[in-house]
């Protein structure tokens, strides 16, 4: 059973005149309560205005009767942010579950093999989805915090995880006009960016410089969040900005539109 003030995902079951019956859906479709008097702050006139049957909601247990196998829950005792919070942590689980189904699959896992693996994953992730998420981020430096897993498990789990789990990308980006007047410019600019794509991709930012015609250059950083994004950028600049300057050369940079997509992890 569930624990007072845990958050749970119920579905409706029916509508009465003093409630709701519902079923907990990660506790085996467990019957519980909520009343009328715990779904909004006021006088309620419809139940259906916030539930249906079918629906599901997510709820906060107020009141377990153990002996009589008795849950009382709330609605509007669920803030807007828990609610959120509930709903990622279901959609994750779900996930991670998905992707052990596929490990046992692959790997012709008894439930005994899942279990191990399992207890192998969580002696050093707070979850399995914490777990796969890494990996699909880190790919084979995550799998290696996992002590004494078999070897042959080390590509299905990167390849499993890095295809169910797709990582938030953002991408930051801007013009930049570069001229150098030296007889070995075109060498200075192609150095210059060079040297900022080199050895990026490993620290979870990716940065590409593309060639726009003469003497337009577009710089394009990809990372995890906005910030991560943007304190690469501006380094990468100002690195580009120094070494054209230190040859006698202009630089200038304009920002363009940010923008957030959803990817694989950069490799």
């Amino acid at each position: 059973m569930p624990d007072e003030g845990e958050l749970v995902l119920a579905t409706v079951t029916q509508i009465s005149p003093h409630g709701v019956y519902v079923v907990l859906d990660e506790y085996g479709r467990m019957p519980a309560f909520l009343h009328i008097s715990e779904i909004a702050t006021g006088w309620v006139r419809d139940i259906e205005r916030y539930a249906k049957p079918g629906q599901k909601i997510v709820l906060k247990v107020i009141r377990i009767n153990r002996n009589r196998k008795e849950i009382d829950l709330s609605l509007r005792q669920v803030s807007g942010e828990e609610r959120k919070e509930k709903l990622i942590e279901v959609k994750e689980s779900e996930k991670a579950r998905s992707i052990v189904d596929a490990l046992k699959a692959r790997l012709s896992l008894d439930d005994t093999g899942v279990k191990k693996l399992e207890d192998l994953v969580l002696e050093s992730y707070d979850s399995m989805y914490d777990a796969f998420e890494d990996i699909a981020r880190r790919g084979k430096k995550a799998i290696q915090k996992i002590n004494g897993l078999p070897e042959n498990y080390v590509e299905p789990l990167e390849t499993i995880a890095g295809e169910k789990i797709a990582i938030p990308i953002v991408e930051v980006r801007g013009l930049m006009d570069i001229r150098v007047k030296t007889p070995d410019g075109i060498e200075v600019i192609r150095s210059a960016l060079k040297s900022v794509e080199e050895g990026r991709s490993s620290s979870g930012v990716h940065v590409k410089t593309t060639y726009l015609g003469t003497p337009k250059y577009r710089l394009t950083v990809k990372a995890e969040n906005y910030k991560v994004a943007e304190r690469a950028l501006q380094n990468a600049t100002e690195k580009i900005q120094s070494a054209v300057e230190k040859s006698h050369g202009k630089f200038t940079f304009a920002r363009e539109s940010s923008r957030k997509q959803i990817e694989q992890a950069v490799a």
